[in-house]
C-alpha cells in the first residue's frame, strides 16, 4: 500500500501523545493507543477489502506472513533486551514478576495477564512492570488473528454484509465497554470484546464513499478540525481518575475517525503540522519508538526505587529515540522487505516465542524469596514479611464487589462485650493487635474493613478499581451495622495519604470534617469512639528495598497526619515505631510489608503499648 502521509503524521501524534503521558507531562496522552487502533482498523480492512475485491479471495497465509515480518522481530528484540536487562539490574526478589510478563507477553495475552494481576495502566507508580505497554499490542495481534476470517465470512454475502457485520461488532464492543468500565475498569481497559470496536471504528472509514465537489471539501475541512479539537481536548481534559475506556472513548475515536475519513481535505495548517519531515518520520519509527519508550522510562525507577526527575526522564526519551533509529533501520526496515519464505517466517516465530517463554522460564527460576539485613544480621523470608492478617484470607477484610461485610466475630466470643475496628487497609493492618486486646479484655471484636475504603466518607474520584459508590454503600452498611452492634469501644483509622480533590480546602480540614461527620452519626450508639490516626509512610517498597540496600537507604519513611477530631479518643502510634527518626527494621522485625503498610510482626509487637494508651485513655470499662 502506498504510504499516506497524513496516517504517518497521526502515528506519529499517537506515540507522541502515550510517550508524553508516561513522562507525566499530559495527563491524557494514553489516547494515544486509542488513535493507533482507529488507524490499524482502517489499514488492515483497506488491504484485506482491496484483495476480495480485486482477487476474490483474501490469501490468509500471505496476510499473517505480512504481519508477523511486520510485527515480531522489533518486538521480540525489545522484549528480548528489557528482558535482559531486568534480570541483571533489578532484586532477584523482582524476577519473579518479570518472568511471568515475559512469558505472558511472548504468548500475546499480555492484556488479560495485567488485568488479572490489577496492573492498573492509568495509575502506573514507579514499580511498574517494564512490558506493561504491550498490552496494546497483544489487542491487535488478537484482533488480526480474528478479523481476516471475521471478514471472510461475511463477504461471502456481499460488501454490504461485512459493513453490516462490523457496525454491529462496533455496536456490541462498545456496549461492553460502556457497560463494564464502571465495574471493571482494569478488566474493560485491556480486552479485546472491548476495545475491538474501536478497531472496528477504522474498518468502517473504508465504506465511506467520499465525494470531492467543492462543497464536501469544505465539509471534510471542518471534520479534520472537529477531529483535532476532540483529540485535544481529551489528551488534557482526561486524567487517571477518568473511567476509562467506555463512553469517554468516544471522544479520541470520533476523532481518529473524522481525521482519517477527511484525509485528502486537510486544511493547510494541518498538513503543514503532520506531513512535515519530522512527523513523517517519527511515524514511520512511532512502533519502536512505542516498543522502547516505557522500558526506557521504567527500569530506571525501578532501579533506583523511586520516580525518575525530569532530567532523567529527558535522557530516557532522548534513548528511547537513538533506540528506535536504530531498530527501525537494523531490524524493523530490513526484516519487513526481506524476500524470507512463509515456512521461516513461521518457523521463526515458533522459534522466537520458544525462546521468549524459556527465557522468562528461568528468569521466573532464579527469583528469590529471601531479605538478609546485614546491619542487623536478620535473615527473613519475603513470604513471612507480607503475611496478612487472617481476616485477607476468611473474606472479612473485603475487595471490590462487596458492599457489606459478614459477621466477621474474633476475640472474646463468650463476652457480652463489643469492640468495633473499622476502616481501610489500614485499619486492617492493626487487626492481629486489636485481636489480641479484645481477648485481654474481655471483649467480642468485630472487624469491618474494606481495601481502599476508609471509615471516613472522604471526597475521593474514581481511579482504576476504586469505585466511590460502592465504599459510600459499604461504608453506609457498615455504620447502620455498628449503630445495631451498639458496642462499647469502636476503633477507627484511615490511610491519611489519599488523593483527595481538595478545592479550596486543605487535606486536613476534610478528614476532621469527615472523622466529625462519623462521630456524629454514631454518638449515642457507641459508649467510647477511637481514633487511631496512620503510621508512618515510607517512600520506597521496603521489602523490595532491603532486598538490595542498604538499611540506611530504606529508612526513608515520614510521619503522617495525626489530625484528629476533637471529641474522638485520639491515639498516635507514631512513637512507637520512630524516636528521632524512623526505621525501616526494629528488633528482629521489619515494620513495613510494602510502601504502606505495617507488617503482622510489627502490629503485634507494638500491640501491648496500643493496650497500655487505650488503658490510659480510659477507653476499657
Amino acid at each position: 500500500m502506498t504510504k499516506i502521509l497524513e496516517i504517518q503524521g497521526l502515528r506519529a501524534l499517537a506515540v507522541i501523545l502515550v510517550i508524553i503521558y508516561h513522562a507525566d507531562f499530559i495527563p491524557g496522552g494514553f489516547i494515544g493507543v486509542d488513535i493507533f487502533y482507529v488507524i490499524s482498523g482502517f489499514l488492515i480492512t483497506n488491504l484485506i477489502i482491496k484483495e476480495i475485491s480485486t482477487k476474490g479471495n483474501l490469501n490468509l497465509r500471505n496476510f499473517y506472513h505480512r504481519r508477523i515480518k511486520r510485527l515480531l522481530p522489533a518486538s521480540a528484540l525489545v522484549l528480548l533486551v528489557t528482558a535482559l536487562t531486568c534480570y541483571i539490574l533489578l532484586p532477584p526478589m523482582d524476577r519473579d514478576q518479570v518472568g511471568k510478563d515475559v512469558i505472558a507477553v511472548s504468548l500475546l495475552l499480555s492484556n488479560y495477564a495485567f488485568a488479572i494481576w490489577e496492573n492498573d495502566y492509568q495509575n502506573l507508580g514507579e514499580a511498574a512492570s517494564p512490558f506493561i505497554h504491550y498490552w496494546s499490542l497483544a489487542v491487535e495481534e488478537q484482533f488480526y488473528l480474528i478479523w481476516p476470517l471475521f471478514i471472510l465470512v461475511f463477504a461471502k454475502f456481499g460488501m454490504r454484509a461485512v459493513k453490516s457485520a462490523i457496525f454491529a461488532l462496533l455496536v456490541i464492543s462498545l456496549t461492553f465497554s460502556i457497560i463494564q468500565t464502571p465495574d471493571s475498569p482494569i478488566f474493560t481497559f485491556y480486552s479485546l470484546h472491548t476495545r475491538a470496536w474501536e478497531l472496528a471504528a477504522g474498518a468502517l472509514i473504508v465504506f465511506i464513499p467520499k465525494n470531492h465537489l467543492m462543497a464536501s471539501k469544505a465539509f471534510y475541512k471542518i471534520c479534520a478540525i472537529i477531529g483535532a479539537l476532540l483529540i485535544t481536548w481529551a489528551a488534557y481534559s482526561f486524567t487517571s481518575e477518568s473511567a476509562f475506556p467506555g463512553y469517554l472513548a468516544l471522544i479520541p475515536v470520533l476523532g481518529s475517525f473524522l481525521l482519517i475519513a477527511s484525509i485528502g481535505d486537510w486544511p493547510a495548517l494541518f498538513k503543514r503540522l503532520f506531513n512535515n519531515k519530522v512527523m513523517q518520520h517519527m511515524g514511520a519509527i512511532s512502533y519502536p519508538l512505542y516498543l522502547w519508550h516505557w522500558p526506557a522510562l521504567a527500569v530506571p525507577a525501578l532501579v533506583l526505587d523511586r520516580p525518575i526527575e525530569l532530567n532523567e526522564k529527558l535522557m530516557a526519551i532522548a534513548a528511547t529515540i537513538l533506540l528506535s533509529e536504530l531498530t527501525h533501520r537494523f531490524v524493523e526496515q530490513p526484516f519487513r522487505y526481506s524476500k524470507i519464505d512463509l515456512s521461516k517466517t513461521f518457523s521463526t516465530l515458533v522459534a522466537a516465542t520458544t525462546c521468549s517463554i524459556l527465557i522468562g522460564a528461568l528468569i521466573l527460576n532464579t527469583h528469590t524469596t529471601n531479605i538478609f539485613v546485614k546491619e542487623k544480621n536478620l535473615n527473613l523470608e519475603l513470604s513471612e514479611v507480607t503475611s496478612l492478617p487472617v481476616i485477607h484470607s476468611d473474606g472479612c477484610h473485603v475487595n471490590w464487589g462487596v458492599q457489606t461485610s459478614k459477621e466477621c466475630l474474633y476475640g472474646d466470643l463468650t463476652s457480652d462485650k463489643t469492640m468495633v475496628l473499622f476502616g481501610d487497609s489500614h485499619a486492617a493492618q492493626w487487626f492481629d493487635a486489636v485481636e489480641d486486646i479484645a481477648k485481654n479484655q474481655g471483649y467480642k471484636l468485630i472487624s469491618l474493613t474494606k481495601s481502599a475504603c476508609s471509615a471516613l466518607k472522604l471526597p475521593i474520584s474514581n481511579r482504576g478499581v476504586y469505585n466511590g459508590d460502592e465504599c459510600r454503600k459499604w461504608q453506609s452498611n457498615s455504620i447502620e451495622r455498628i449503630k445495631e452492634l451498639k458496642p462499647e469501644v469502636l476503633i477507627a483509622s484511615a490511610f491519611s495519604h489519599y488523593n483527595l480533590n481538595l478545592k479550596a480546602n486543605s487535606k486536613d480540614f476534610y478528614y476532621l470534617a469527615t472523622q466529625q461527620e462519623l462521630h456524629q452519626q454514631l454518638l449515642g450508639y457507641v459508649n467510647k469512639m477511637v481514633y487511631l490516626t496512620d503510621t508512618p509512610k515510607p517512600v520506597k517498597n521496603i521489602p523490595r528495598c532491603l532486598s538490595h540496600n542498604s538499611l540506611e537507604s530504606c529508612n526513608q519513611i515520614n510521619r503522617s497526619s495525626n489530625a484528629v477530631y476533637k471529641e474522638l479518643i485520639k491515639i498516635d502510634p507514631y512513637q512507637w515505631f520512630c524516636d528521632k527518626s524512623c526505621s525501616a527494621v526494629k528488633e528482629n522485625f521489619i515494620v513495613y510489608r510494602d510502601a504502606s503498610h505495617i507488617t503482622r510482626a510489627a502490629a503485634k509487637a507494638v500491640a501491648d503499648q496500643l493496650e497500655v494508651a487505650l488503658i490510659q485513655k480510659q477507653v476499657f470499662n
